[in-house]
């Protein structure tokens, strides 16, 4: 079997022999099923496939998309067909908290994650000792009210020159502006911690533990331009005991945000989450 393998999305309206009519398409095409998974949204009529593929005949990902493009056209489909030697180009950006960075990195440097990661962006200093020691460049990018608008056109510049797929907010506690999220809808990846809307700024976990929570939370989610109400893709909660202090709280928050965060990356990599309007359907 040819080691040439590939990942189909489709996403359009649930109808009668969609799958039928995708499987027969890569079984003519000398292609073996490897991984399959479906769901179709009752809601609103919506279906969604993910295929994990092999050429055994070695097609080009274009001949395969190409045969493929009538099928997609007579289904009405949102479809895509990814080469799954092809990882996925990721901004890293980072403010002063760098637990999210540093973890991200080390998954990235053992192999964990099916991405690249040509630079880092930050409006402080703090990481740039750790980018160097990945060997990863490092661009500062520090923002007032008075450079916003400036420091957002090379962000973007940066992003178009280094080709970027993927941009994650690794605890980067700027707003992006709406400009910015509407150019990249579902290829800005945020995390926080699951209290929002309550104990919003600054020491959200200090707040928590003087409110006396009992669950500790993290979410990672694809960002829009409304303010932290972009689809969700992972969350995961920790027990908090009255015995916790403000400090142990906010350490046990680090752990969660990591784990979630690291999820949605390899998740989004992999080509594992399809969007469904205002929700997303992540098939595991």
């Amino acid at each position: 079997m040819s080691d040439t393998s590939y990942v189909l999305t489709v996403s359009c309206p649930d109808r009668r022999g969609i799958v039928s009519t995708v499987t027969r398409y890569l079984f003519d095409t000398g292609c073996n099923i490897i991984d399959s998974a479906q769901y179709g949204d009752r809601d609103n009529g919506r279906f969604f496939l993910r295929i994990s593929f092999a050429s055994e005949t070695g097609a080009s990902g274009d001949a395969i998309r190409e045969g493929f493009a009538p099928i997609a056209r007579e289904f009405d489909m949102t479809a895509a067909i990814h080469d799954s030697a092809v990882k996925t180009r990721t901004l890293l950006m980072v403010s002063k908290l760098g637990h999210c960075l540093v973890d991200l990195l080390y998954r990235h440097r053992i192999g964990a994650l099916p991405i690249e990661i040509p630079v880092i962006v930050s409006n402080h200093r703090d990481f740039a000792d750790v980018a160097a020691a990945s060997g990863i460049p490092f661009r500062y990018l520090p923002v007032n009210a008075d450079n916003r608008k400036a420091q957002e056109k090379t962000l973007a510049e940066i992003i178009a020159e280094e080709r970027i797929d993927l941009v994650v907010l690794a605890r980067y506690m700027q707003i992006l502006s709406p400009a910015i999220a509407d150019a990249m809808p579902g290829r800005i990846i945020n995390i926080h911690h699951s209290f929002l809307p309550s104990f919003k700024g600054a020491r959200p976990y200090h707040q928590a533990h003087d409110r006396g929570v009992k669950l500790i939370g993290a979410t990672a989610h694809y960002v829009t331009s409304d303010l932290d109400e972009g689809p969700i893709i992972e969350q995961a909660v920790e027990r908090a005991t009255h015995a916790m202090s403000g400090d142990e709280m906010a350490a046990v928050g680090r752990d969660i945000e990591n784990k979630v965060l690291a999820r949605a990356v390899q998740w989004h990599a992999e080509h594992r989450i399809l969007l469904n309007g205002k929700r997303t359907v992540v098939f595991y």
